[in-house]
This record gives structure tokens, C-alpha cells and sequence, in this order.
């Protein structure tokens, strides 16, 4: 069983519309979308919800005894989470990080930290394939671990049912969660655009694959809204040992075919259509189990 990850510096990319395109033009697959702080994957098809489960994340603290309305716990907390402790005790759960100093501080033991229900985590039948995915409550804290959640899950999944690969939509950045969507896996497929922003967050993301020793290829969007950004890009492959899987160029029908849920590798008049099945052609052998 192989595993790749589609990533890209900064949000905006393309990622997941190519992810979504390579949904289709696999085979005996899952996937995964790790994006859990906004999970948009599934939008493009139509999911059957086959399971849900709670993610039960940090601890938060709750009031679970009889408060003296001494203070001691809003004067510790330097999130600034408990507030009227001399009146009526009120905690901000969202403001809450759980480090338990209000529970060591409280003098009649009031305030106990408690799990917390952070978000949750499904696994549909999107029609191509089964689709595991999450999402993460408002405000809340653990992106990585819930990542993690997902991608054993369909590791399990993938080993019971006997599927060749893992197709993962990893999370936008460079932070926690694009380490959790990264880590183990065989491959990683960056995604970045010609721009000055798209360049430098390119380069960063590069890094944290490298740094986990992951084989990465490259795909530039939009690659002619400005050929010389697209050259530094190259030129930066070509000197890093790099593999440019593709260019993708700009098509104003991609939107216009996003908005109505198809894929644009149906339109055999789209040039963008066109790279995204070369890319996926390109990229195929790699993905190969035997």
C-alpha cells in the first residue's frame, strides 16, 4: 500500500481540486482529507455517511464543585478564560488550554479539568472510493492528534479491505497539522503558484518534507499567469534535485465547474483538464504497489 500527500505552502492553490480530480481517476483507493480545521473535500461529491465519531480531544476545566468565590483560579489563569470568580464563576471553554492551574490552585478543590468533546470524524461512500474525514470544532486544540485519528483509520480500513493506496488532501501551511498529514507517508505532491507568496511557502513546505525525508514532486498552477515565477520555481527544482510532475495552466472554467460539483478532467476542451491527467499519469508509476 502506498501513501501521498497533496500539500501546499499557503491555502488557495488548487490543492484540493486537483485532490479531488485524482479521486476520480484512481483506483482501489481511500482518501483522506486532513484539512480538518475547514474540511471542504467532501463538497465535490456526493457522501453517504456509512460512520461518525467524537473526537475526544484535550481536557477543558468546568466547575464541578462548590465554588468559595475566593478568586485564586481567575488570578492564576493567564489565558484569560475564568472570569466573576468573586460572583458567579464563568469559564470561556474556547479560551480554556487546559493546564489544569486553576484545578491545583483551587483551595476546595471546585474546579476538576474534564475531556472534551473537540469535533468529529467520519468515514463516507463518496461513490469513487471511501472517504475519511473530520471536523474540528471552532477555537478548538488538537488538529494534529485528529489527523492522526483519520490516517489510522484509514490505514485500518485500506489493510481490511485490501486497497492499493491511500490518497491524502493534506492541510494548507507548514504547522502541526501538514506535519500530521505528512508524516509516514511515501510521497508528497507540493502544489504552488507563480506568485511571491506562492514561492515562499513552496520553499518552506519543501523543507518540512525534506526534513521527514519524504520524496517530493512539484506541480505548478497556473504556471502562465507569470512565466518568470514559474522559471524560479523550475530553476529551483532543477538545483534541489527536484521532480516538476506538471504545469497546470490558468482556466477560467475550472470555477465555473467547481460551482457545479464536476470535475474538470470531464472537459476534453480544458487545458487544465488535459495537465491534471498527465500529472496523475506521471505520478501513477510511483503509486504502484507492485
Amino acid at each position: 500500500m502506498k501513501q501521498i500527500t497533496i500539500i501546499s505552502g499557503k491555502g488557495g492553490t488548487g490543492k484540493t481540486t486537483i485532490a479531488s480530480n485524482f479521486i476520480k481517476l484512481a483506483s482501489n483507493h481511500i482518501a483522506v482529507d486532513c484539512d480538518v480545521d475547514a474540511s471542504n473535500l467532501h463538497i465535490m461529491f456526493e457522501p453517504e455517511l456509512r460512520k461518525k465519531e467524537e473526537f475526544i480531544g484535550g481536557a477543558v476545566a468546568r466547575v464541578t464543585g462548590d465554588c468559595i468565590n475566593c478568586g485564586k483560579c481567575e488570578e492564576a489563569c493567564r489565558f484569560d478564560a475564568i472570569s466573576g470568580s468573586k460572583t458567579d464563576i464563568k469559564i470561556d471553554l474556547i479560551r480554556c488550554e487546559g493546564c489544569g492551574v486553576c484545578e491545583y490552585v483551587c483551595p476546595v478543590s471546585a474546579i476538576e479539568l474534564e475531556s472534551d468533546c473537540q469535533g468529529n470524524y467520519f468515514v463516507s461512500d463518496i461513490g469513487y472510493c471511501t472517504l475519511v474525514h473530520a471536523r474540528l470544532k471552532p477555537g478548538a486544540e488538537n488538529s494534529g492528534l485528529l489527523i492522526t485519528r483519520i490516517r489510522n483509520l484509514a490505514e485500518d480500513l485500506a489493510i481490511n479491505n485490501g486497497n492499493d493506496l491511500i490518497l491524502i488532501d493534506g492541510a494548507p501551511g507548514i504547522g502541526c497539522p501538514v506535519i500530521s498529514s505528512l508524516a509516514g507517508v511515501d510521497y508528497a505532491l507540493i502544489i504552488t503558484e507563480p506568485t511571491v507568496s506562492g514561492i515562499s511557502d513552496f520553499k518552506r513546505v519543501y523543507e518540512v518534507a525534506k526534513f521527514l525525508d519524504i520524496k517530493a514532486f512539484v506541480c505548478v498552477n497556473k504556471y502562465d499567469l507569470n512565466v518568470e515565477n514559474t522559471e524560479k520555481i523550475e530553476d529551483f527544482c532543477l538545483k534541489n534535485d527536484i521532480r516538476l510532475a506538471g504545469r497546470i495552466p490558468y482556466d477560467d472554467r475550472v470555477p465555473l465547474y467547481l460551482s457545479n460539483r464536476k470535475f474538470i478532467t470531464e472537459d476534453a476542451e480544458s487545458g487544465a483538464g488535459r495537465e491534471i491527467i498527465n500529472l496523475w499519469k506521471t505520478l501513477s508509476p510511483y503509486l504502484k504497489t507492485s
